[in-house]
């Protein structure tokens, strides 16, 4: 696909998580670079959807909203009626992305190829991306860039964008924190066998105020089990860390952008975080770091709980591995957030002077 081609309007189907949407960047930038008068669609479930807002390659962003049923395929049939796609990419390996994949109604439909793909989905795409090795999610999804013959990007960018209203709701939120650095802890994912023991995370807070001096934010969602996990920790940590907790997709994604450090297990504002250059300890133990880590950088700064000692990490292992999240020791992030710290943050943290020049 090159400028000379017919192929102006692409839709990408790329629905869930937040972490796979952010991995799709890359992959619309290299395709708008290529030619600027491109139209690119992205139909995604509503929460990834709102990563996609404000991004200088993406024209149209459709919300599939998959839990309303018959009247979600309605709505979303209603909301591709009109368009007429030349090509149509489905990033997605389960049944769900078939919808959007066939309601496009593109002549080309190019699939994950038959080995990644469950439920027969690759049997709704005419075209497929070159068989290959499991690997990393973000190397994975670049595969789509030789499917329609644009050149990988290097270095790869992610252009997360926020607008000027979000911009100043962050210098206001951060001006009104003490001065010094900002350390995120992330409480949750979407699954809850990634998550890190609950009452780990006061321990960890008190060590980093004592360690560096930092203010400590909770960052998460409205899930249930996440806000449990935040009260525990207010309720047991001694040196006052401030939640964030909120529905808010785009918040959540300006708050991580303005921390100095982020700690996470395997979740959406990991990925946030690295594309937006925010060093983040990743904590990993039910899922394998190489191939759902932090792609291009902050790989020192990975808690690896999921290979044994001396056991190679293997980017083609997608087996889970279940109760290795309690392994992750208390003392083994700290020593990471130690380490980022020394590597990546700058002394009194990459906001303090703005902070304190406005309190």
């Amino acid at each position: 696909m090159t400028r000379n081609d017919r192929a102006t309007d692409i839709c990408i189907v790329l629905l869930t998580g937040i972490g796979d949407v952010v991995h799709g960047l890359p992959v619309v930038n290299a395709i708008k670079d290529d030619d600027p008068d491109r139209r690119i669609t992205w139909v995604a479930e509503p929460a990834p959807a709102e990563v996609l807002r404000e991004h200088p390659s993406v024209d149209h962003v459709i919300a599939f909203r998959k839990k309303e049923g018959l009247a979600g395929l309605r709505r979303l049939s209603d909301d591709l009626r009109g368009h007429r796609f030349d090509i149509t990419l489905n990033m997605q390996r389960h049944f769900k992305g078939v919808f959007p994949t066939v309601l496009s109604g593109a002549p080309t439909r190019i699939g994950l190829d038959r080995d990644k793909v469950r439920e027969g989905v690759w049997r709704f795409s005419n075209r497929h991306i070159e068989r290959g090795p499991w690997a990393h999610t973000q190397d994975m999804l670049l595969r789509f860039l030789d499917a329609v013959g644009i050149p990988r990007p290097t270095p790869l960018e992610w252009r997360i964008t926020f607008s000027a209203n979000e911009l100043a709701l962050q210098r206001a939120f951060f001006s009104e924190l003490p001065g010094g650095p900002v350390v995120g802890l992330v409480l949750g994912s979407n699954v809850v066998r990634k998550d890190w023991p609950a009452e780990r995370y006061a321990e960890l807070a008190d060590g980093i105020v004592e360690k560096h001096g930092s203010t400590v934010l909770l960052v998460g969602g409205p899930a249930e089990r996440e806000r449990a996990a935040a009260d525990l920790i207010l309720a047991a940590a001694k040196t006052g860390p401030i939640s964030t907790l909120a529905d808010d997709v785009r918040r959540m994604m300006w708050t991580v952008g303005g921390c100095d450090l982020l700690v996470s297990p395997d979740s959406g504002p990991l990925h946030v975080a690295h594309a937006l250059g925010v060093p983040v300890v990743g904590l990993y133990g039910h899922t394998n770091p190489a191939r759902v880590g932090p792609y291009s950088r902050y790989r020192d700064l990975v808690v690896d709980a999921y290979h044994d000692p001396g056991e190679r990490p293997d980017p083609t292992q997608t087996t889970a591995r279940s109760g290795r999240m309690e392994r992750v020791a208390v003392s083994e992030v700290l020593q990471r957030v130690d380490l980022g710290f020394r590597r990546y943050v700058s002394p009194g943290g990459r906001h303090g002077h703005q902070r304190e020049s406005t309190t």
